[in-house]
């Protein structure tokens, strides 16, 4: 069931008999006919076991399931909303950043060292994104939250893409990401942390990046 933009910071989905959708809990803002909402302890389709890693580093962001017949509005704090239609592809993206997705996507939690070993660990701290990613695999739709609104980057096999890793939203495809520093002009003018760093994806998919550095 794919979202309606309604403005910059909302979406409407509609809810067909049979079919359910996922979404964070406080995100519903209005709605329309027989519509039930029900709290989700399971962490969506990926079952209690996709969610043991984020209960353990106190990383799960509570769901409720949405069901019935009607269309729901969805927005939350203020964000920036931005839509992602899936076509069987997997979608790497914090679950705090999760608004609403189609309840026909898996759904599980990949611990972060398996893609980048330990500095996937690493990145996982200097971004403070922690230890944990979820991921949603499949078709359907995904409706994410960013700051100040989001950029969609190609990354091609042509050289790999740089994000700043405070502005990193998410990505899909096959694609490999690694940190590496970078001090440069940012610390230059005195916008770094003392220590610079840059989030690099190659290999072929799309990287979302928000127009801030601000975490949500």
């Amino acid at each position: 069931m794919p979202f309606t933009k309604i403005n910059s910071k909302m979406v409407e989905a509609q809810i067909i008999p049979g079919q359910r959708l996922f979404s964070q809990r406080g995100a519903m803002l209005a709605y329309r006919g027989e519509v039930s909402f029900t709290p989700n302890i399971q962490g969506g389709q990926g079952g209690i076991a996709s969610m043991i890693g984020r209960r353990v580093a106190n990383e799960a962001t509570p769901l409720m399931t949405v069901e019935g017949q009607g269309s729901v509005m969805f927005g939350h704090g203020g964000h920036h909303i931005h839509t992602i239609d899936l076509s069987g592809e997997t979608l790497y993206v914090e679950a705090d950043r999760l608004l609403a997705f189609d309840g026909t996507l898996q759904q599980s939690t990949m611990f972060m060292g398996s893609q980048g070993g330990v500095m996937g660990v690493i990145r996982g701290q200097v971004t403070g994104q922690g230890l944990f990613t979820t991921t949603l695999q499949g078709k359907g739709s995904v409706a994410v939250m960013a700051h100040g609104g989001v950029i969609e980057l190609p990354i091609t096999h042509q050289g790999p893409v740089h994000v700043d890793p405070q502005a990193y939203v998410a990505h899909r495809g096959d694609v490999r990401n690694k940190l590496s520093t970078a001090l440069g002009w940012r610390d230059m003018v005195g916008r770094g942390s003392g220590e610079a760093f840059q989030l690099e994806l190659s290999g072929q998919g799309t990287v979302y990046v928000q127009a801030s550095e601000d975490k949500l």
